[in-house]
């Protein structure tokens, strides 16, 4: 059985995204919520909390994710989440980007197996299961080989593996080679993830790694969201520009409701249609119509010609 996963992405895959996306685009079985940290040492925003409160995610299964390089600080999280009743977290040892990774977070914890290994022996009080989402390396791809051993002592439910360097971001190839070894060295379930973009590049990668336990993807499928449905062969029903139309409209809705001020919405939105303007034929003209746009109104229009008269990449096939 094909087991596909959405990836965190901050800023955009929250519980109002998860929880549209799942009702109008099928495929998903869970997904793994962006990272929640602790500030002024040990305190966690309640907001970020509430994020995660069962009744805001009734529509897809989620894994909360957990950025620390304190691990007090993941414990601190860690018990809050398990009295939700979560019974799986995720530690973040993959984000790349230098404001997190330059303050030895993420991918930049991943040259230090030591502190690696001491972090995993504290946080193992928790009653809950640990899964860890990680890249190959920060700098180097064979860093991964001085931590899968430390991985393998612990009774981790599952690695996450980006085949792609901290420092590479998003950029450059995934080494795929690297990812087969790291497959054959884990002993634990591993989980792909990367530049999982359409049907072909699945099958392509699930062809080769037989042994992968699930699937996760990210901005595959933020740019066609009818991707995952189309993976596990589930048929696509009714027009598709209009369930496009409709996911985007209740977001619209929903975050005009919870934020405040036209800048916050239209911000939110254009950062959703980094993505979504993937969907359509000419999304790259799209994209620069839309964040040119300086008012909700304007926004609004907008967005109702393009779904009214712009063509769909999937309308072509």
């Amino acid at each position: 059985m094909t087991i596909l996963s959405l990836a965190p992405i901050r800023g955009i895959t929250d519980a109002i995204y998860r929880d549209a996306f799942a009702r109008h685009f099928p495929g998903f079985d869970l997904a793994v919520a962006p990272f929640l940290t602790t500030y002024q040492g040990n305190r966690v925003k309640p907001a970020r909390i509430a994020e995660l409160l069962p009744e805001n995610n009734m529509h897809l299964p989620v894994i909360p994710q957990i950025l620390a390089k304190n691990p007090d600080h993941f414990i601190v999280i860690g018990k809050i989440l398990a009295d939700l009743g979560y019974t799986t977290l995720n530690w973040n040892l993959g984000c790349p980007y230098p404001m997190v990774a330059n303050k030895m977070r993420g991918s930049g914890l991943l040259p230090y197996p030591e502190k690696i290994e001491s972090f995993l022996e504290k946080i193992h009080c928790l009653p809950v299961s640990i899964s860890i989402k990680t890249r190959l390396g920060r700098k180097e791809t064979k860093e991964i080989f001085d931590l899968l051993p430390i991985f393998n002592k612990f009774p981790l439910s599952e690695v996450i593996i980006h085949p792609r360097t901290g420092l590479q971001m998003y950029e450059g190839t995934v080494d795929l080679d690297t990812f087969s070894q790291c497959l054959e060295l884990c002993r634990h379930p591993v989980v792909y993830n990367g530049d999982i973009t359409d049907q072909n590049r699945f099958r392509e990668l699930a062809d080769r790694f037989p042994k992968v336990k699930g699937w996760m993807i990210g901005r595959g499928a933020l740019s066609d969201p009818f991707l995952p449905a189309e993976i596990k062969n589930m048929p696509m029903k009714g027009d598709l520009r209009q369930t496009i139309a409709s996911f985007h409209d209740e977001l619209f809705e929903k975050y005009r409701e919870l934020l405040e001020g036209p800048s916050h919405i239209l911000g939110r939105m254009k950062g959703i249609w980094k993505y979504l303007s993937g969907a359509f034929h000419d999304g790259k003209k799209l994209l620069k119509k839309i964040q040119k746009t300086k008012t909700v109104e304007r926004y609004q229009q907008l967005t109702q010609d393009i779904f009214s008269q712009e063509r769909l990449r999937r309308e072509n096939t």
